[in-house]
């Protein structure tokens, strides 16, 4: 049997153990959530670059940014069909209205390259933004060429905030 002594010692010991358990818990918890705070910190003060897919007419507001994007379709589509060989690569022009919530619809056109001559431009900035035309499909073929793509034609754009990498 313990003596009240070693029984007063056992509870003491058991007390220190349920304290050091319940410090180590109460440290976890706040570590957690400071983690927690400071990630949701970092997120919402650099918002990236965001890739847009968009099908002709179809309008998207984005998350990242207070802006809307709208694909009104492909005005040149010149691009050398898939299977033949062409003397140059050609080029996809795309019509894209973006707006803020405090201005009016800008129309862009941009092109699948760059070629200063010809006045295509792969990318434009707009109020802070630049937008990229990233891709065009669907690609023409041999068979049809760009007869029957016009509505079924998709665009991806990238949008950055200028001065952000």
């Amino acid at each position: 049997m313990l003596s009240f002594l070693q029984y007063g010692l056992v509870l003491v010991n058991k007390n220190i153990h349920m304290i050091r358990y319940k410090t180590l818990i109460f440290s976890l918890v706040i570590f957690t959530l400071a983690s927690c705070l400071s990630k949701k910190e970092v997120k919402s003060d650099t918002a990236g670059p965001a890739l847009i897919y968009l099908t002709e007419g179809q309008e998207k507001s984005l998350k990242e940014f207070p802006i809307a994007v709208k694909f009104n379709g492909i005005s040149e589509d010149s691009r050398c069909p898939e299977g033949v060989n062409c003397i140059w690569a050609g080029v996809a022009v795309a019509e894209i209205e973006i707006m803020e919530k405090s201005t009016k619809p800008v129309q862009l056109n941009l092109a699948t390259m760059d070629m200063k001559e010809r006045d295509y431009q792969k990318s434009a900035n707009f109020n802070g933004y630049t937008i990229t035309l990233q891709n065009v499909l669907p690609y023409p073929n041999a068979e049809q060429g760009t007869q029957g793509l016009k509505g079924s034609y998709k665009i991806a754009i990238l949008v950055q905030k200028l001065g952000r990498n």
